[in-house]
C-alpha cells in the first residue's frame, strides 16, 4: 500500500500503515532502523513533521522504540502486536460492516458463511 496523499484519511495515519506494512512484509525486522521522518518526508514528499507523527504513533504502540541520537527501531514483537492489532480492530470493523451489508440485501447467516468459505484469499492468506 503506497500511501494516497489526496486521499481523506490522514496522511500519518497512511504512513504508520504504510510501515506497518513494510513490517509484515518482512522490509524491516526485529531490531532494525527504520526510516526517519526526514527520510519519510523525502520519499512521500510530505511535512518531517507530518511523517514524525506516523512515527510516533508507532512507537505509541510500542511497534517502534527510539534509540536517542539513532532513531526508531522495530520492537521485537512488532509482527505479533500490529497482527493482533489488525485483527481486534481492523478486522473485526470490516466483518461488521459485511455483515450490516448483508443484512440490508437480506443474505441469510448462511449464505453469508458459504460467501466467506468460498472466498478466495489467494496471496493474502499465505
Amino acid at each position: 500500500m503506497i500511501p494516497n496523499l489526496d486521499g481523506t484519511k490522514p496522511i500519518y495515519i497512511q504512513i504508520s500503515e504504510w510501515l506497518e506494512n513494510e513490517i509484515l512484509n518482512g522490509n524491516f525486522e526485529s531490531d532494525q532502523k527504520i526510516y526517519s521522518q526526514y527520510q519519510l518526508a523525502e520519499i512521500f514528499n510530505i511535512n518531517p513533521a507530518t511523517a514524525a507523527k506516523g512515527l510516533n504513533i508507532l512507537a505509541d504502540e510500542q511497534i517502534l522504540y527510539k534509540k536517542r541520537g539513532l532513531g526508531m527501531f522495530v520492537t521485537s514483537n512488532a509482527k505479533e502486536t500490529i497482527l493482533a492489532k489488525r485483527k481486534s480492530q481492523t478486522l473485526k470493523r470490516l466483518v461488521q460492516e459485511i455483515v450490516l451489508e448483508a443484512g440490508r440485501l437480506q443474505v441469510s447467516k448462511e449464505e453469508l458463511i458459504e460467501m466467506i468459505k468460498t472466498a478466495d484469499i489467494g496471496e493474502a492468506g499465505k
